[in-house]
């Protein structure tokens, strides 16, 4: 039976300690629940959980999925593999490799070709974003918008469960190729040091909260030197609140995890907690209300972001409710995104113009608190493309598009227009509008990549 809890403080006499038991790709047909599926569905789960990575917890299962309503239930599409979310040709490919019960020598080169076919690093995360120091590249760091960095702590390169969206899936198949990870305090805050127009610095992952407070500790406490005065936001993107609440409330050294973001609150520092929400679902237990209210009362602040997915939140009212609940329980919507173009993205993408229309529909349901959420959003190769609407200009019909972050400055609120499609699902399916003949970045953008070419073959 799921627990539920109107919105308040849980009270956190009412929680006990959970013991964190995890279930990967090997254990799929030992979950409980799993063996009370048809026969089918279970075959269609082991296939695809051979190319896209799988895990998930105890609390997932027990809490969050409604097993009465599977395997149409959004949590369960959010953490479990569906037949869909690979393609046709390379399902059946699978599939006949494990019915005859293939070795791993013939499975592996099969998986990695498929996994390679799937865009594993989108938007130039392996070359463009590469940051140098020294002139040598940082391993486990991206350098993508000016004041921003994002650091990849190697303890957190897992997440308590995984997403089956997840645009860095390729993070979590044990492929070291495809991973970022960096193990080096000392290089990102020299890295910090020398750069004093980053103001920001995004833990991400995997998902740092995953690490031990001390490991967390040993990235974060140096950001409180005089040194790193202009480094004065720090952001920690995580899906915990969903996944594993517990983090915070009863885990060993929960209290440790709390008592840093209220010392780096004190120093000054602005604590982002970045929670990914694709469901309002996701908020309705007492453990994971109590959590947010246990972070916010250290000083920092959460905002909340999630990409529009088919099979888990299409629809407006969703969104509307979800936008809703973060703010009545303290927190700031913050972004909608497109979903990426990697993985598993057939399964999960809409139309631009669908995309737009959700978001619309959505906004016009909820109080003004609740629209700072930004969207839809597309971080893609040149920055995060908003899609503003649809609007007739000079008779032909286009979208409304402006970058809200860039890799150059200076095409940020800029708007620009492009063709009206009806099937697009993402920037590179659109095309100039009004005679123009490419859209105003795209040589700038030329020219980046050939620089950036260029350092890093100096460099190797």
């Amino acid at each position: 039976m799921n627990q539920r809890a109107n919105i308040g403080n849980a009270g956190a006499e009412a929680i006990e300690a959970r013991q964190f038991k995890v279930y990967t790709h090997r254990q799929l047909d030992k979950i409980e629940a799993i063996q009370r599926l048809p026969e089918d569905l279970r075959f269609d789960m082991r296939v695809v959980s051979q190319v896209l990575p799988f895990r998930v917890n105890e609390y997932v299962i027990d809490e969050l999925i409604d097993w009465d309503n599977v395997p149409q239930d959004p949590l369960f599409q959010l953490t479990f593999p569906q037949r869909g979310m690979l393609l046709p040709e390379h399902f059946d490919e699978v599939a006949e490799l494990l019915r005859r019960e293939a070795g791993a020598d013939e499975m592996k080169p099969v998986i990695e070709r498929i996994r390679g076919e799937l865009n594993p690093h989108p938007a130039g995360q392996m070359d463009l974003n590469l940051p140098m120091l020294d002139g040598e590249p940082l391993p486990g760091m991206q350098h993508k918008y000016r004041e921003t960095v994002l650091f990849f702590p190697s303890q957190g390169q897992v997440c308590h469960s995984y997403c089956t969206f997840c645009f860095r899936w390729a993070q979590f198949v044990g492929d070291k190729e495809l991973k970022f990870a960096a193990s080096e305090a000392t290089s990102l805050h020299r890295y910090l040091a020398e750069h004093t127009e980053v103001t920001d610095l995004l833990m991400t992952g995997g998902d740092p909260m995953v690490m031990k407070a001390k490991h967390l500790r040993q990235y974060l406490e140096g950001l409180m030197s005089p040194e790193l005065d202009h480094v004065q936001d720090i952001r920690i993107g995580t899906k915990s609140l969903t996944f594993w609440p517990y983090r915070f409330v009863t885990d060993p050294d929960a209290e440790d995890v709390l008592e840093l973001f209220r010392e780096l609150a004190a120093a000054g520092k602005h604590v982002a907690f970045m929670a990914h929400f694709n469901h309002w679902k996701e908020m309705d237990t007492p453990i994971c209300r109590e959590a947010i209210r246990r972070i916010r009362a250290t000083g920092a602040e959460i905002r909340t972001q999630a990409p529009l997915l088919k099979h888990i939140n299409d629809d407006a009212d969703q969104w509307a409710r979800m936008w809703t609940t973060q703010v009545r329980l303290g927190m700031i919507p913050y972004y909608m995104f497109v979903e990426r173009d990697t993985g598993a993205r057939h399964y999960f993408e809409l139309p631009l113009v669908r995309a737009w229309e959700i978001y619309r529909e959505a906004m016009k349901q909820v109080p003004g608190l609740a629209r700072t959420a930004r969207g839809p959003s597309m971080s893609a190769d040149p920055g995060k493309v908003e899609i503003q609407g649809v609007a007739e200009i000079q008779g032909e019909k286009v979208f409304v598009l402006r970058f809200i972050q860039g890799r150059d400055s200076g095409w940020v609120q800029r708007p620009f227009f492009a063709k009206y499609d009806e099937a697009a699902t993402w920037l590179n399916h659109l095309e100039p509008a009004l005679g123009e003949g490419e859209f105003f970045f795209e040589s700038d953008f030329v020219a980046m990549k050939e620089e950036k070419q260029e350092l890093i073959l100096k460099a190797s």
